[in-house]
């Protein structure tokens, strides 16, 4: 299955949060999303998120000035 996608760029904390998790509540484990983000902060909201979550951050990075993260559904 292929990853959805979400761009929240020019979105600031907490909305690229709110719209990833609002995304994810709708999606199965073990499915993917990749958000794309251009918020500096996005780094460390992400992190703590998944860390704070069931939801794995599977990459992150950087692409000119756009943040990209794999993450995938927990359980």
């Amino acid at each position: 299955m292929a990853a959805r996608e979400l761009d929240v760029r020019g979105l600031f904390c907490p909305l690229p949060i709110l719209r990833t998790r609002a995304l994810l509540d709708t999606m199965s484990a073990g499915e993917e999303v990749i958000v794309y983000a251009t918020d500096p902060a996005s780094i460390i909201d992400f992190k703590h998120f998944c860390n704070t979550t069931a939801n794995e951050m599977i990459a992150c990075e950087t692409r000119a000035d756009v943040f990209v993260y794999h993450i995938r559904r927990g359980a």
